[in-house]
């Protein structure tokens, strides 16, 4: 898709969120209303007006992952987070089903430790990011990537999380401060 759907507010958004792994809440106590709260900041920003929409997502394993990963994408490793968007019309009087996202805990909360991030935090961005490919963005060609790291920044601030893509500050010259 070239141009992204413009910025609106939709009209209303079923968000379920299925906890599969146990790690998610035992690290993590409040990650369904966590992500439910990043996608419906993205569905509020960038979804067309006055839409009805309905969405997914699974917090799971790595291993579910890597087998959706293997079964859809053609790669058999887990990764982070996986959007499968549905195109499908909306039935009458019902919300159109936007899709699902599938995210890994072992991989999240790994990841998150790599980059000196909160699991909060990375689980925020990876469900906007995840929702904003629901809505059309993509990441293929740099300006693409461009405009959806921008976007996914301007969202997650809203939030109150630290741009994700920042790259993070050197440590003090001569070791620790004291």
């Amino acid at each position: 898709m070239d141009e992204p759907p413009s910025s609106g507010t939709c009209g209303s958004a079923e968000i379920a969120v299925l906890v599969e792994d146990a790690g998610w809440t035992a690290a993590l106590p409040d990650a369904e209303a966590l992500a439910g709260r990043a996608a419906r900041a993205a569905l509020a920003a960038e979804a067309a007006s006055g839409e009805d929409l309905e969405l997914s997502i699974l917090l799971t394993d790595d291993d579910t992952v890597r087998d959706l990963n293997a079964r859809y994408r053609g790669k058999d490793s887990p990764t982070n987070v996986l959007s499968f968007a549905c195109d499908d019309p909306a039935l009458p009087g019902e919300p159109r089903l936007l899709g699902d996202l599938a995210l890994a805990f072992a991989t999240c909360r790994r990841e998150a430790a790599e980059q000196g991030k909160t699991l909060a935090d990375h689980l925020s961005h990876l469900v906007v990011h995840g929702t904003l490919h629901l809505l059309g963005y993509d990441h293929e060609a740099d300006a693409e990537a461009e405009a959806m790291e921008a976007r996914e920044r301007r969202l997650l601030a809203g939030l109150g999380v630290a741009d994700p893509y920042a790259e993070p500050a050197p440590a003090p010259a001569g070791g620790a401060p004291r």
